[in-house]
């Protein structure tokens, strides 16, 4: 069933136009990736049906009562709220509840003796109960806790810029939404994360449209893909795996096409040069019809970034970190780290936020003095750097004029010279595009920009702090190819997956102790090393009970218990109700209400052991 459906949207800045009549209907818990290369209009998209954004023509139509949740690339959140506030935003009577109850709350804890105060807190008690959300509530905890979130009463203002990302996340989470809108979800996530809000999505009730540079996220979440490609919409049914197969083929049958067509037009060419004899108005039509397939275009010269190689020469002796250490305040980020980079490498570094991953690359480019330890760089070095939050771009300089000021030609490995205006058109800016001035470049397209100056400086030595962050699939997937023919040093500090196991032969690992560890392979490889460590420190528990699983059978207790149990259960639930509604009817007997509290956390304990009992028992009558 379809819950939206667009008619011919249109956009456009100035005279740039960055799509024009799309059409297309998003269905009932379909999970959409949105993707297309920088600039192509995918966050304007987003924002368009997210009714943030205007459009300049075409219709989007559903239900008077959906509800869309936005979640932007960068969000803005109320600094004065607390984080309870900004997740439970919103007029639906769940979220006015909520705000209500946790306001109660916090008030109660801060003026436990306040009589006022305590009744506000049964009054807030009842309109939970009555609205069913206790759930939601337990639900936000959870979601909460899983993104790193703990001090639910602190301000906005006193939280991280990754904290306050992953506060704007569980709102767009919790909040009853017919359609989920993500703008890159995954940047600043660290890999646990990542990995439980691909399974959080999974279950998602809604719809779902999202933009990602992950490809590993994009390809398990999705089931359908769309793709801004010039000012055009293409959807392929299936996730980005499938995509990559179908878009394939599309590119094929649009060559034969065009195959085809040549050959038409060259006949139609040669029958007029013959200057065949016929009605004059027959001859006129046929003229028309020749030049009207002379204009015909086909998506064909498709823009491929194939980005020209090119570094200086680069010895024998590239680096050496001698025993690397680094202070924040009083505590170590990292020390002891000792290691030789020879060329040819392909370095990795990992860890979750606050590590000190982007100051160790900076140590090692030599940006940065270490605490203690000592970096050595070969003579013949030449770093090339591409920063996370690399310096503004003077919006006033065209395209061309900046990539100008690094270098106007360039020799690739095979002695080959390149211009920049060469380099540029490799790397999706087109002749006419390259006079655009940056300020009207989406951030996407500026990141691309920046990344190719980095390149045409010619380094031998490539430090990449977070690569992924704002650049497309597509030209991901180029720099990677990039790499591959890159004869230098490639060092790099990410949480992308697929990047990581495209480039990456090793990694430095850190911790969140100070401590590291150096692993000698892929990504993924070290990800199920991890996991496998985790199982066997599990291991010697889970055999002991195994163990005393095998040796137990059923005894005479335990079948008398087996009758029995099933009717525990339903009298623990029973009172667990009972409970509920005793609390309700205890008005501003605050000490009453809160022993029945305590007395429903202690029974919700009991149920939970008893259904483990159950479970037990009921293996053990299958065993016996």
């Amino acid at each position: 069933m379809s819950i939206l459906i667009a008619e011919n949207l249109a956009k456009g800045y100035g005279d740039k136009t960055l799509f024009d009549e799309l059409s297309f209907t998003v269905e009932d818990k379909e999970r959409i990736g949105l993707i297309g290369v920088n600039g192509t209009g995918k966050s304007s998209l987003l924002k368009i049906l997210a009714d943030i954004e205007s459009k300049d023509a075409g219709n989007v139509h559903h239900a008077k009562d959906f509800h869309v949740e936005y979640l932007s690339q960068e969000p803005e959140l109320e600094e004065e709220d607390t984080v309870f506030e900004h997740i439970y935003y919103g007029d639906s009577e769940i979220m006015r509840v909520l705000r209500r109850y946790e306001k109660a709350l916090q008030q109660t804890m801060e003026k436990p003796e306040d009589e006022k105060v305590q009744n506000e807190l049964m009054e807030a008690q009842e309109k939970m109960e009555d609205a069913g959300a206790w759930e939601a509530s337990t639900e936000a905890k959870k979601v909460l806790s899983q993104l790193g979130i703990e001090a639910y009463d602190h301000k906005v203002k006193e939280l991280s810029g990754g904290q306050k990302k992953r506060v704007a996340i569980a709102k767009a989470l919790l909040q009853p939404a017919d359609l989920l809108l993500l703008d890159e979800p995954t940047n600043h996530l660290d890999n646990e994360t990542i990995e439980w809000l691909e399974e959080y999505l999974s279950q998602y009730k809604g719809a779902l449209m999202l933009v990602t540079h992950d490809r590993y996220f994009l390809n398990r979440v999705t089931n359908k893909i769309f793709e801004l490609e010039r000012g055009q919409l293409y959807e392929y049914e299936g996730n980005y795996e499938v995509f990559l197969e179908k878009k394939a083929e599309r590119e094929e049958l649009e060559k034969r096409r065009e195959a085809k067509h040549q050959n038409v037009l060259k006949q139609e060419l040669a029958w007029l040069k013959r200057g065949v004899k016929a009605r004059g108005t027959k001859q006129k039509a046929r003229k028309q019809r020749v030049e009207a397939m002379k204009e015909k275009t086909f998506e064909t010269d498709k823009e491929e970034a194939d980005i020209a190689t090119a570094s200086t020469r680069l010895g024998k002796q590239v680096m050496e970190l001698e025993d690397i250490g680094h202070k924040f305040e009083e505590d170590y980020l990292f020390r002891h780290i000792s290691d030789l980079i020879v060329p040819g490498e392909r370095i990795g570094i990992i860890g979750p936020n606050g590590t000190g991953k982007t100051t160790l690359l900076n140590i090692m480019a030599g940006r940065r003095e270490p605490s203690e330890g000592a970096v050595h760089i070969g003579p013949t070095v030449k770093i090339g750097y591409y920063k996370q939050d690399h310096e503004e771009l003077d919006g006033d300089q065209t395209v061309i004029g900046y990539i100008k000021e690094t270098a106007e030609v360039i020799s690739t490995k095979d002695k080959q010279q390149v211009t920049a205006e060469q380099m540029l058109e490799r790397f999706l800016f087109s002749r006419s595009h390259q006079w655009t001035y940056i300020r009207r470049l989406s951030g996407g397209e500026r990141r691309r920009l920046y990344l190719l100056k980095v390149l045409m400086e010619e380094p031998n030595v490539l430090f990449l702090d977070e690569p992924t962050n704002d650049l497309d699939t597509e030209t991901l997937s180029v720099l990677e190819d990039y790499i591959d023919s890159f004869p230098g040093v490639v060092i790099t500090v990410s949480h992308d997956r697929y990047f990581l196991d495209r480039i990456a032969d090793r990694l430095i690992a850190l911790e969140t102790d100070g401590n590291f560890e150096k692993f000698q392979g892929a990504y993924s490889e070290f990800l199920e090393k991890k996991k496998e460590e985790k199982k066997q420190d599990a291991a010697p528990a889970q055999k002991k009970e195994s163990r005393t699983k095998r040796k137990k059978k059923l005894s005479y207790q335990d079948q008398q218990e087996w009758k029995t149990i099933e009717d525990d259960i339903s009298a623990v639930e029973e009172r667990i109700e009972e409970i509920k509604t005793e609390i309700s009817e205890t008005g501003s007997d605050f000490d009453k209400a809160e022993e029945l509290y305590k007395e429903q956390q202690r029974k919700e304990e009991e149920l939970e052991q008893k259904m483990e009992r159950w479970e037990e028992l009921s293996e053990l009558m299958e065993e016996n």
